[in-house]
């Protein structure tokens, strides 16, 4: 009877959660506003970015392709081959960075789709694979470097010896490691004022929060929240949007709002568009999925 009551007890704890969850999500979620496929087709869809008009770039990085869904005109192929481009941003001048997977390099294409390999190594060998990147208001930018085999190399050790995180600073073209001590760094963002970067380490499942120094380098690491993610992004009241089953939000304390169910899968990476930016759009899988919210989002 006693171990009866208990798992009653239990039961209506988390049903509170939940009902807590729901009544949170109300106030990121426009009212009346479901989740839609706006387009499919893909082998595995990733890297979603946004450029000043709020029209969506991301990658269908099995078939080497930059998309592009236009707010105005739909769906179309930006850029084929795209050195199978995985995680994407814009910077102030409209340029677009790729972690270009093909051959370990970081990417730099113009708005005229001009492309400048600017990062190719690090200490004379390989990247592992630069996965996502985040890039700070001032142009310096972070990206991730977990390793995970291509059937597209002809190496299947890693390169590196540690899975790290970089940063590269505005106009150089070698990086420095600013994070060595992460199981498999993947997704990564970071505030708009540039002071504060979030880093998830998706095989220790977690996320960790660090402050942002002048230099570029990183410290006060923090646990966040126990949760990894494959990409992430922020909105402008300090919430983070987590990928993986479905996406998962947390408040600007780590603390976790809800869930957005999405029926694929797995859910890769997610970013803001649309002309007002309060649109969530969803990579996952075979398709392209987009919310409508309340809250506004940052081009992070």
């Amino acid at each position: 009877m006693k171990r009866l009551l208990f798992f009653l007890i239990v039961l209506i704890i988390n049903l509170q959660i939940i009902f807590a969850q729901d009544d949170r999500m109300s106030n990121i979620i426009m009212p009346g506003a479901k989740l839609e496929k706006i387009a499919d087709g893909f082998l595995f869809t990733e890297g979603p970015t946004a450029d000043t008009k709020g029209n969506v770039y991301f990658t269908d990085q099995p078939n080497d392709r930059i998309m592009v869904w236009n707010t105005k005109t739909g769906l179309s192929v930006y850029m084929q081959p795209a050195g199978r481009a995985n995680g994407m941003a814009f910077d102030s001048k409209g340029n677009l960075w790729a972690c270009a997977d093909n051959k370990d390099e970081l990417w730099k294409i113009t708005p005229e789709k001009s492309v400048e390999v600017v990062v190719t190594n690090y200490n004379g060998n390989l990247l592992n694979g630069p996965n996502d990147l985040w890039i700070r208001p001032d142009g310096g930018i972070y990206l991730t470097d977990p390793f995970y085999k291509r059937t597209w190399w002809d190496h299947d050790k890693m390169p590196q010896d540690k899975q790290g995180v970089y940063y590269l600073e505005p106009g150089k073209k070698t990086v420095i490691r600013v994070a060595d001590d992460l199981v498999q760094p993947n997704g990564i963002v970071g505030t708009p004022d540039g002071k504060t970067l979030f880093i998830a380490d998706i095989r220790d499942n977690k996320t960790w929060s660090y402050s942002i120094n002048p230099d570029g380098s990183l410290s006060g690491k923090k646990l966040f929240c126990e949760m990894g993610s494959d990409g992430m992004t922020i909105d402008s009241e300090g919430n983070l949007y987590l990928s993986g089953t479905g996406v998962t939000v947390f408040d600007k304390t780590g603390t976790r709002v809800g869930n957005i169910p999405v029926p694929e899968s797995w859910t890769a990476n997610v970013c803001f568009g649309d002309k007002d930016f309060k649109s969530l759009y969803i990579t996952a899988s075979k398709g392209l999925y987009r919310i409508k919210l309340k809250v506004k989002g940052t081009r992070g």
